[in-house]
């Protein structure tokens, strides 16, 4: 044998290892991009609706999914420790709220994104009126609802007052 016949020999067990392992490598961070993306993508929508089943699940995942980018990290633990305060005041849901785009800032950063998804684009999503209208809407009947409810309850006598009692 030859030093070329050996140089062939161990390109063609090699390259094809080499080939494996870098598409191996390629998948695994298309997949974590990917699961990054999805977070990123459920937490922008949460800026319309709000905390949803969905955001919540998202939001615990972060620690695994992004277990490697420490601004994100760090983003989340703040917002965490924000959520995690009894406070209800509307200084603190504006803290909240604030943390919670700092949180979206990192992952845009992340993501590649940090020109393209800016703190004002982050700030301002799209809700159109008729969608407003429509919550207000649904806000005003689950208040009436609520109002008749109330007043079913208390016109009912409560257990263990005759109804002579009650009068």
């Amino acid at each position: 044998m030859t030093c070329s016949d050996i140089i062939n020999l161990v390109a063609l067990i090699v390259i094809p290892i080499l080939a494996v392992i870098v598409a191996h490598m390629m998948q695994t961070n298309s997949d974590k991009r990917k699961d990054k993306m999805q977070i990123f993508k459920i937490l922008m929508t949460a800026r319309i609706y709000g905390s949803t089943t969905d955001s919540i699940h998202a939001l615990n995942l972060i620690d695994v999914v992004f277990a490697r980018d420490k601004p994100v990290r760090t983003a989340w633990k703040n917002l965490l420790d924000a959520y995690s305060s009894a406070e209800q005041s509307d200084l603190m849901k504006k803290k909240r709220q604030e943390l919670m785009y700092k949180l979206l800032e990192a992952m845009a950063a992340n993501l590649g994104y940090q020109k393209e998804i800016t703190w004002e684009t982050i700030q301002n999503p799209y809700v159109p009126e008729w969608l407003v209208s429509q919550w207000q809407e649904q806000t005003k009947s689950q208040q009436t609802y609520n109002s008749v409810l109330a007043a079913v309850a208390n016109a009912i006598p409560k257990s263990g007052q005759s109804t002579e009692e009650s009068k």
